[in-house]
């Protein structure tokens, strides 16, 4: 096994300091996301890991793309048969982290996911490419499958089948959105002593913050 106990890296880009950030974190988000974006380097911006619990009682972890920022919170696009999708109905408890090294920077948002409404996941369904649409509808996800050209085979099949005819979105694909009730900001800086800024929802619907030690 390789010895990773030499890897070292100063933290010395920005800072994140209670007296310049906004009282809402959804401010706040947006404005990070947009100096990452505005700094070049991120393949995918929006890339996020969700983490769920499952119905087997382990978290799981994996990438997904954010395609839309609300007041309400954050939405995602998946089929709701597959282990995400029904670790989510089961538990809509989730964690999404995004992590952004061009800005030594990370956002940690602990929230309730509850579907899109049928017309949003139709529109955003309708704005993709037609073959993520056929994609869509030919993978069953998470189920076994025998092969790489099973699924080749079905899209060819679909291909032919949908020639001039409208493809709907089907039932079990859709959005989650995600209503933070926690969202904690990081910010590298020198020695490890990171920044980490804390926005916690009230009853009252208002945030409060809290700094954390790195």
């Amino acid at each position: 096994m390789n010895d990773l106990s030499n890897y070292r890296k100063s933290y010395d880009k920005n800072e994140l300091l209670e007296s310049t950030i906004p009282t809402n974190p959804m401010e706040l988000f947006d404005l990070w996301f947009r100096e990452v974006e505005d700094a070049g380097g991120e393949f995918e911006v929006n890339a996020m890991t969700v983490a769920t619990i499952g119905k087997d009682g382990f978290p799981k972890s994996r990438v997904v793309l954010l395609k839309q920022v609300t007041q309400e919170g954050f939405v995602f696009y998946t089929n709701y048969n597959s282990d995400k999708g029904q670790a989510i109905i089961s538990n809509p408890q989730v964690c999404l982290s995004f992590f952004w090294p061009n800005l030594e920077r990370q956002v940690i948002i602990k929230g309730t996911a509850i579907k899109t409404s049928p017309e949003v996941s139709d529109a955003y369904f309708n704005s993709r490419p037609l073959g993520s649409r056929l994609g869509a509808i030919v993978s069953n996800q998470s189920d076994i499958i025998p092969g790489r050209s099973f699924l080749e085979d079905a899209l060819q099949e679909l291909e032919k089948e949908m020639i001039d005819k409208e493809v709907k979105r089907p039932e079990h694909w859709g959005g989650f959105i995600v209503s933070p009730v926690e969202i904690e900001f990081w910010q590298g800086r020198p020695n490890r002593l990171h920044d980490r800024i804390r926005f916690e929802s009230t009853q009252t619907g208002k945030w409060e913050t809290s700094r954390l030690a790195p």
